[in-house]
């Protein structure tokens, strides 16, 4: 969440709200979690260490009061230091899905064929919505995020290609079979 604010305040000065809405346009709460509280959290959090610094405050008679914020020097090292970390991670991907899978031959395959149906449409919904985001994007932001984007679309289609053969072993009831390898055609 601090990479993601102090990016965003790279950009231009922004209010918290301004970062979610502009998280939202960009698709950015599809591959992290996001929550209000957290966001605010994180700007207070980035204030008081002084990576980012007010402004500006808009008042309202109507409205609770808008803090504008924009990144400190002390911040862009942050920032700098917490890409780079990123870049660096290597961690192991735990999908949800596996230790699930790895158990499913004891329930009820019916049960497990219709929620994978399911899980392929939300799925390619998924794909067809990463695309258009990537599409409505390459005008307007950086090549660094479109690689982001692209890169999501083309890991939902993995996670499609995936569930798909999944299901023909499901749809087959094959998951308890031993000893004969899985059709990658």
């Amino acid at each position: 969440m601090k990479l993601v604010i102090l990016g965003l305040l790279l950009e231009r000065n922004m209010h918290p709200y301004e970062i979610m809405i502009v998280m939202k346009e960009r698709s950015m709460d599809r591959i992290t979690k996001m929550q209000m509280g957290s966001l605010y959290y994180a700007v207070d959090k980035l204030a008081k260490e002084a990576h980012i610094e007010a402004v500006e405050v808009i008042r309202s008679s109507d409205r609770p009061d808008k803090t504008i914020y924009r990144i400190t020097a002390k911040g862009k090292t942050l920032f700098e230091q917490l890409i780079l970390q990123q870049i660096k991670k290597n961690e192991p991907v735990y999908h949800p899905l596996y230790m699930a899978l790895a158990m499913s031959r004891h329930v009820d395959q019916d049960k497990v064929e219709r929620l994978l149906a399911e899980r392929i449409r939300e799925t390619e919904h998924q794909v067809n919505l990463a695309y258009q985001v990537y599409e409505e994007h390459i005008a307007i932001v950086p090549r660094s995020a479109l690689h982001l984007m692209y890169g999501r679309y083309e890991h939902s289609l993995v996670e499609l290609k995936w569930l798909k053969r999944l299901y023909e072993d499901v749809a087959a009831r094959r998951l308890s079979e031993v000893g004969s390898p899985l059709d990658l055609s």
